[in-house]
């Protein structure tokens, strides 16, 4: 027995020609359309069907914390940053290039927002991108070395082209802890990009990491290969608060 249109195409895994072929021939026909025509736009929204589906895979699997978008950061608020930079930042020429992104700025300027607008630009490219808060990171990390498993977690994340951890100023690290993390670190130098926020410039990373010679080492190989912004602005989150009362205030007087 012949084996059907449709078991082909299932085997073949064109879901969107399944889907649509019935359709776009009636279609094509009704147009006067040559059988060319009709197999190029069967194939085009195939080709566009994948390109959706693996753009949601990889933001499913970036794991990013919330829905921010680079067009909503507000970078005419932060003095010095360049639109430009952030724009070919976004391209992610850099990552073929193994380089690092470290941001610093205080609390409510907008480190994760941008952080985050910038990692689902780039799997909106097809980059393979991971986010974590750096303590949740770090107590993975200690988990898989209890596991006898440290190895095999740096590994996978090693797929990733970007790993984003996030607010690694919110946390002092105890030396088993650095321990890890700076393998990690070490693992990725020079091979995969790392984009690190922050709220504490380097030169108060001691109070983080507590051994010196560590604190040197992990500085050394993120800034080796790096673009470092720094977001010198008030809190957002303050500047709005501001706002609303200044409102109110005036409300009241009128």
């Amino acid at each position: 027995m012949p084996v059907s249109l449709e078991e082909n195409l299932r085997s073949l895994s064109l879901s969107c020609f399944l889907k649509r072929y019935i359709e776009l021939a009636s279609l094509c026909e009704a147009g006067g359309k040559s059988h060319v025509e009709y197999l190029s736009m069967l194939t085009c929204e195939e080709v566009e069907n994948r390109a959706r589906a693996r753009i949601d895979k990889l933001l499913k699997e970036a794991r990013l914390p919330r829905n921010k978008h680079l067009e909503d950061f507000e970078i005419g608020r932060i003095t010095g940053l360049s639109k430009s930079l952030v724009e070919e930042l976004s391209r992610g020429d850099f990552i073929e290039k193994y380089e690092n992104i470290l941001i610093f700025g205080n609390p409510g300027t907008g480190k994760t927002h941008l952080s985050i607008g910038l990692a689902r630009r780039w799997c909106l490219e097809g980059r393979r991108v991971y986010y974590s808060n750096a303590s949740h990171l770090v107590q993975d990390l200690l988990q898989a070395k209890q596991e006898m498993k440290l190895k095999e977690k740096i590994t996978k994340l090693d797929k990733y082209e970007v790993l984003l951890i996030d607010d690694i100023s919110y946390i002092t690290f105890a030396r088993e802890e650095t321990d890890v993390l700076f393998q990690l670190l070490a693992d990725r130098y020079e091979r995969r990009s790392t984009l690190i926020t922050s709220n504490l410039p380097f030169g108060r990373w001691s109070e983080l990491f507590k051994d010196e010679m560590t604190t040197a080492a992990v500085i050394d190989r993120l800034v080796h290969h790096s673009v470092i912004l720094e977001l010198n602005a008030e809190s957002y989150r303050m500047a709005k608060a501001k706002s609303r009362k200044k409102g109110v205030s005036h409300a009241l007087v009128t």
